[in-house]
C-alpha cells in the first residue's frame, strides 16, 4: 500500500466513523427526547409523526452501526442520502419561515447538503455488495477481497 492510498484509507475510515456518529447521536436522542422530537415534527406538519419518528430513530441507529462496522456502507450511504432529502424538505423548510427561524432552517438545510455530499463520496468509494444477511459477519473490505 503506498503512502497515498494509506492516507486515503485513513481519511475514508475517519469520515465514515464521523458520519456514523452524526446519525447515531440523533438516533438515540429521538428515543431519549421523544416528546420534544414529536413536537418539532408536528410543528413542521409532518404526518404520522409518532411512527415516522420511531422509524427514523431505528434507521439512524442501525445505519450508524452498519457504518461503524463497515458493512453495507454503499447501501447505507445511499439510504441516508434519501433520508436527508426527506428531512430537508419536511424539517428544514426554510421557505416557510422568516427572520431568524428561516435563517436557522436554511443553515440546517445547507449543512445537510454537505453531509449528503460526504455520503455520496463514501458511497462512491465503497464497494458494491449484494444485500444479503449471509455475509453480515464480514466487513465490506473483507467482502471485496473475496
Amino acid at each position: 500500500m503506498t503512502d497515498h492510498s494509506a492516507q486515503s484509507s485513513y481519511a475514508i475510515t475517519i469520515g465514515r466513523l464521523l458520519l456514523a456518529l452524526y446519525f447515531l447521536l440523533p438516533g438515540l436522542a429521538k428515543f431519549g427526547a421523544y416528546e420534544l422530537h414529536i413536537g418539532m415534527m408536528e410543528r413542521h406538519g409532518v404526518p404520522l409523526a409518532g411512527p415516522l419518528l420511531i422509524i427514523a430513530g431505528l434507521a439512524n441507529i442501525i445505519g450508524a452501526i452498519l457504518l461503524v462496522t463497515n458493512r453495507y456502507v454503499r447501501f447505507t450511504s445511499f439510504g441516508f442520502v434519501v433520508y436527508i432529502i426527506v428531512i430537508n424538505f419536511f424539517m428544514h423548510d426554510f421557505w416557510n419561515y422568516s427572520d431568524i427561524e428561516g435563517q436557522h432552517e436554511l443553515q440546517n438545510f445547507v449543512k445537510n447538503l454537505g453531509i449528503l455530499a460526504g455520503l455520496l463520496a463514501l458511497a462512491g468509494y465503497s464497494p458494491r455488495r449484494k444485500l444479503t444477511l449471509s455475509g453480515i459477519k464480514q466487513s465490506d473490505k473483507a467482502m471485496s477481497k473475496s
